[in-house]
């Protein structure tokens, strides 16, 4: 772990012109351009906020907000996922060209995603206050949040881009499971209406935490228990270790596998 955070360190500036270059080349000829960072994730919302407050409610007040508070940091996560699955494959051209860290590829995925998720994080505290919620000093504790998810996300990351390199149905898959993992998460519903039997689900969800905490930060304006920050922390860590782990041990094959 500590290898890998120092190699990060030393091509930190190579990752930051590659999530600059990644964000440029998404909307490269389109006539918003980089605006679309911002469109993006509020065109999420609204669709999700069309589909399950209007069409299909929920008795629940202030339902509209509950949503957003974690539909948010779950696109993050998703578009992290899907799209870093396929990273080292489709910057295979790198690898055996010239001496190229292939970590650097799935962090860039990750980072570049993060980017639109705290470029979201306004236009969610606007909608929130729109829809009568008072943000308060709980959301002192929101970093501490960030941080853990966003280890939490590259270790995922991490595990399923070493895993499609050598088996490539990965990628479409991933797209299944996580559809299935998002109505597995308390985000379209509070966990108050899952029965008793089928709450033990949610308490092996590494996502749980994440979302219950945001749920409270945002809305609530109270700080998570020091069990969920807990798990969160550990999640986190557990997952970029394990992500570390499983990437050191294909990384030396990408450049023929690809």
């Amino acid at each position: 772990m500590v290898a890998t955070f120092r190699e990060f360190f030393s091509y930190r500036a190579l990752i930051q012109t590659l999530v600059l270059r990644d964000l440029k080349a998404r909307y490269r000829g389109s006539a918003l351009g980089l605006l679309w960072t911002l469109l993006n994730p509020l065109l999420h919302m609204v669709i999700y906020l069309l589909v399950f407050s209007i069409y299909i409610r929920i008795d629940m007040e202030r339902y509209s907000a509950f949503l957003l508070a974690g539909l948010l940091p779950w696109i993050w996560l998703s578009s992290s996922v899907l799209m870093g699955a396929t990273s080292i494959v489709e910057g295979g051209s790198l690898l055996k060209k010239v001496f190229f860290p292939p970590q650097v590829l799935p962090t860039v995925t990750v980072m570049a995603n993060g980017v639109n998720f705290l470029l979201g994080i306004p236009i969610l505290f606007v909608l929130l206050l729109l829809l009568g919620v008072k943000l308060g000093w709980a959301l002192l504790v929101l970093p501490v949040i960030i941080a853990a998810q966003c280890a939490l996300t590259l270790g995922l990351t991490l595990i399923v881009s070493a895993a499609s390199v050598r088996y490539r149905d990965i990628p479409q898959i991933i797209g299944h499971m996580l559809q299935f993992w998002f109505f597995l998460s308390p985000i379209v519903y509070p966990m108050t209406q899952v029965p008793e039997r089928f709450r033990m689900i949610l308490a092996l969800n590494p996502f749980t935490p994440f979302v219950v905490a945001y749920q409270d930060t945002l809305l609530y304006n109270t700080l998570p228990s020091w069990q969920a920050f807990g798990e969160m922390l550990l999640g986190g860590s557990l997952a970029l270790l394990i992500g570390v782990l499983v990437f050191d041990r294909f990384r030396w094959s990408f450049a023929e596998e690809v």
